[in-house]
């Protein structure tokens, strides 16, 4: 442990940093504002961390009220205020010192440090994956060459497929490690489904802080969670910042992949402005995602209405809903995005609910930061840093226990005491945000919490005020069909409108669709998953096809949030990569039985998760009985599953 956390302490993010010219000119007034509207949890941990101060240490947290989803740890009011006042004395003795270089303090400290900031002791196990969150060391989800790579290294061409997060991520590593490469992007620009996706409310419902890569941790974000204008300046800033656009290839779509045995290559066919060619490449990871391909419902009627529809994944920048009567058919987080937004310009929205969701009160969802936010960030040393930890460690500490079905406990609406609790607390702020027994009936979901995906909302303006309004319309009847006027419901009465928007979700159990894949043998990716439908290895990768990778594959969604699953999964692979190019191999595969034995075992354990409750309409399920994207692991098993490849799973020639 000791070792792990000197070698991560040893990459002082700042050395060599810049003289620090606001904070050298700013007053006392203006560091003790900026503290005082710091996270007192992140202050305690990393103050203590700076000073060893040991009155910040023997603060005591206690429990949030009203934290969201997985609500969390604070400190009281007079705790707070000591923590901010020693925040502020650091500072100022920083400033006089004239704001230069600044280490990061005793590795020993970490462990303390980090427990004060997340509010419990990090399970020993665990250490090095907190450390990494921690992103002391920005390249610790970065190939480390085990010895001295062979000339091969200059030959070995992969070729990364969608530049959203996960392929970005995947072209830098690639870079770093000295490995050719390039990016074929369908777009004509980066950030994948944030690139895609413009709708009126769209945002992430994950903490911008972790919807980063470790080595974004100083990008200082406006918004605690980001609206997907920001999603996309991080995304270019990522690009141009690591310097990997000048190796993305844009508007050009991949239709298939086909391995050539003799020369263990990839044949990979691209469509673009210059037509369709084929590319040869000798590996290929795919970072397609799976939220990217638009689901159209099957509603009779559809191509009788005369005004405009579209689903959300594709808003038109000329549509102005001002004082336009707006259908929207589809109340998943999309849905409930949105609509709050278009009622506050259309003449009439009319939303149409089969399901409701559960809905967690997220304070300041809406909103940026307070100014003094990204000041901290940008004058007050590893702040980045102790603000991604600690939102980690409320996501990851409170995801499971959640999730997790309680065979001892007996509850016809919950899966155990900690899901009712949770379910107890939406029903409370439904009752508050709406007051009319029959519109709480109506948005009270029927299976429990976390068997379909709960939306984060923002208490003060969110689809519960939204329902409210003269201007809007819940229907919970049925939809019979679509007319040339509008929609008409199971009760016959049609709701004429000017547009039609379909949030209907994406076809997500169809992963690499609708790419061909023909592999070893000639067996292609369909014929594999005929049966079972989308499966992979850690997510990663699929028997039959050698020298492919899969970021954000079937079964990634849990166990670690996206950005960190897809970094591991790339570090998977360039791991890979690096037998192949240190032993002179050709070519690594997944064998089939270590695959199949994955799967079983992913299969056996969702089977004890909330999602497996059969009340929940959602994207989880296919129609083989199986989820193609839930992971019921644990942060700590996905992680140690991936950081090391098992190569006795593996098959290398």
């Amino acid at each position: 442990m000791a070792e792990a956390i000197q070698e991560l302490s040893g990459h002082d993010s700042l050395a060599g940093a810049p003289v620090r010219e606001e904070l050298l000119g700013a007053s006392d007034a203006t560091i003790d504002d900026a503290t005082a509207h710091g996270d007192p949890m992140v202050l305690r941990g990393l103050i203590y961390q700076l000073t060893g101060d040991e009155e910040i240490a023997a603060t005591t947290p206690v429990v949030r009220r009203g934290g969201g989803l997985f609500g969390g740890l604070t400190l009281d009011e007079e705790d707070a205020a000591l923590v901010r006042r020693k925040a502020a004395e650091f500072l100022k003795s920083y400033r006089d010192r004239g704001a230069g270089d600044l280490g990061i303090g005793p590795a020993e400290r970490l462990l303390t440090s980090m427990t004060l900031t997340i509010g419990s002791d990090p399970e020993t196990d665990a250490l090095d994956l907190w450390l990494e969150e921690l992103a002391l060391n920005p390249w610790a989800r970065g190939l480390e060459w085990s010895r001295e790579p062979t000339p091969r290294r200059e030959d070995f061409s992969v070729t990364v497929i969608g530049a959203g997060m996960g392929g970005l991520n995947a072209a830098i590593q690639l870079k770093r490690a000295g490995i050719p490469f390039s990016v074929i992007e369908k777009n004509d620009g980066v950030g994948g489904t944030w690139y895609e996706n413009r709708y009126p409310g769209a945002r992430v419902d994950t903490p911008s802080r972790l919807y980063t890569h470790v080595f974004g941790v100083d990008y200082s974000y406006a918004y605690p969670f980001c609206p997907w204008t920001e999603n996309r300046k991080y995304f270019n800033w990522v690009a141009d910042t690591f310097d990997v656009r000048g190796d993305i290839t844009f508007n050009t779509e991949v239709r298939s992949l086909e391995w050539d045995e003799a020369a263990s290559m990839w044949d990979i066919a691209v469509d673009g402005p210059e037509g369709r060619r084929t590319l040869r490449s000798n590996a290929v990871i795919t970072a397609v995602g799976f939220l990217n391909r638009p689901n159209m419902p099957d509603i009779p009627g559809m191509e009788r209405f005369q005004g405009p529809s579209w689903h959300t994944a594709r808003w038109p920048a000329e549509f102005d809903p001002k004082g336009k009567r707006v259908a929207v058919i589809g109340t998943g987080c999309t849905g409930y995005q949105m609509v709050p937004e278009l009622a506050l310009e259309a003449g009439h929205v009319a939303v149409f609910q089969r399901t409701p969701q559960w809905l967690f009160g997220a304070p300041g969802y809406r909103s940026p930061f307070q100014s003094q936010v990204p000041w901290l960030d940008r004058n007050l040393p590893y702040h980045t840093n102790f603000m991604r930890l600690r939102i980690a460690g409320g996501f990851i500490a409170g995801f499971g226990p959640l999730a997790t079905i309680d065979p001892h406990f007996e509850d016809e609406h919950a899966t155990s005491p900690v899901n009712k609790a949770a379910r107890d607390n939406c029903i409370a702020f439904l009752e508050e945000k709406l007051g009319d027994p029959d519109l709480v009936r109506k948005m009270t979901p029927e299976h429990p919490v976390l068997s379909a995906r709960p939306v984060l909302v923002d208490p003060e303006y969110s689809i519960l005020d939204a329902i409210q309004r003269e201007n809007v319309t819940l229907v919970t009847d049925g939809i019979r069909g679509i007319t040339e006027a509008g929609v008409e419901t199971d009760d016959g009465e049609v709701h004429a409108v000017d547009a039609i928007v379909y949030a209907t979700g994406f076809r997500a159990t169809e992963y690499l669709f609708p790419m061909s894949i023909t592999g070893r043998g000639g067996r292609t990716v369909e014929e594999l998953w005929s049966k079972t439908g989308s499966q992979g290895y850690l997510g990663a990768m699929i028997p039959g096809c050698p020298n492919l990778w899969t970021l954000y594959g079937p079964n990634t969604n849990g166990g670690l949030l996206v950005p960190a699953f897809q970094e591991m999964e790339t570090l998977y692979a360039l791991k890979c990569i690096e037998r192949l190019i240190l032993d002179e191999r050709k070519s690594i595969d997944v064998q089939e039985e270590p695959y199949r034995r994955y799967n079983e075992m992913l299969d056996e354990r969702n089977r004890g998760m909330a999602w497996s409750d059969s009340r929940a309409e959602n994207y989880y399920w296919t129609k083989f009985g199986r989820s193609a994207t839930q992971n019921p692991l644990t942060p700590l098993e996905v992680w140690n599953a991936l950081r090391e490849p098992d190569f006795a799973d593996l098959d290398v020639r």
